[in-house]
Formats: C-alpha cells, structure tokens, sequence
C-alpha cells in the first residue's frame, strides 16, 4: 500500500516541481513582481516533496531492495537495475529534496524579485532534473 501511495504522489510531486520551475523562469523572462502566489507555489513544491520524500523513507526501509543491499552489498552494485532501485534512486531523490530546501530557504533571503525566482529556478530547476533522472521510468506505468 505504500508503495501505491509513493507512485501516485509522486504524479502530484513531479507536476508542483515542474509548476514552480515554469513559473519562475516565466516569471523572470517578464520581470514579473515576486507575489503571494510564486511563495505558495514554492511552499507547496516545498511540502508535497518532504511529503514524498517521508513515503519514500517508510517504502525503502521496508522494501526488499534495503534488506538487500545491508546483506548482500556486492550482489547488489553487480546489477545495474538492484543499485538503481537500491542505492541511485534513494540518494539522488534525497540530494534533490536538499536542493529544493536549498532553494526554498536562499530565496526567503533575497529581497530582490529576480534573486527570489532566480533562487527557485536553480535549485529547484537542479531538483527537478535529478528527479527526471532517477525516476524508475519502466515501473511508473505499470
């Protein structure tokens, strides 16, 4: 159930994470004021992904890849599917729940408007990338 749980807010994730990277490219391309608006869609990015990321915990602790890779380490690392699920996938998602965190707190420290969505589109925007990288693509439409 879980792991049900994982995947589908993961759509909800993935969907805030590209909003808040558009809108602050969009939102520097035409000078736009920083409003009340981007700080929600930043929050929200902020929220749903350590949302996703405490799942993520709960489903990796009790998965059998984790049981796995604490008993049979070099089996593990031989096989380029078992280390993706096992070690790529958890520590890439972790540095990119950093980056947003990064970003959400570098940008509450900037007073200009361009600084706050610059902010957002490099730390989110890197995010947003190691997501799209690591996202077990062959188990997502099953």
């Amino acid at each position: 159930m879980l792991k049900t749980i994982h995947s589908y807010w993961a759509y909800l994730a993935l969907i805030i994470l590209l909003l808040a990277v558009f809108n602050a490219i969009f939102a520097l391309a035409k000078r736009r004021t920083f409003t009340n608006k981007d700080l929600r869609i930043g929050l929200f990015t902020l929220i749903f992904n350590h949302i996703q990321l405490l799942i993520g915990f709960a489903v990796y602790f009790s998965s059998p890849y984790f049981k796995m890779l604490t008993s049979n380490t070099s089996e593990v690392m031989k096989n380029s599917e078992l280390r993706k699920l096992a070690l790529e996938h958890p520590l890439t998602m972790l540095i990119a729940i950093a980056l947003i965190t990064v970003g959400w707190s570098r940008h509450k420290k900037k007073t200009e408007d361009r600084s706050k969505f610059a902010s957002f589109v490099v730390f989110y925007g890197l995010a947003l990338v190691l997501v799209l990288a690591m996202i077990p693509w062959n188990q997502w439409f099953i």
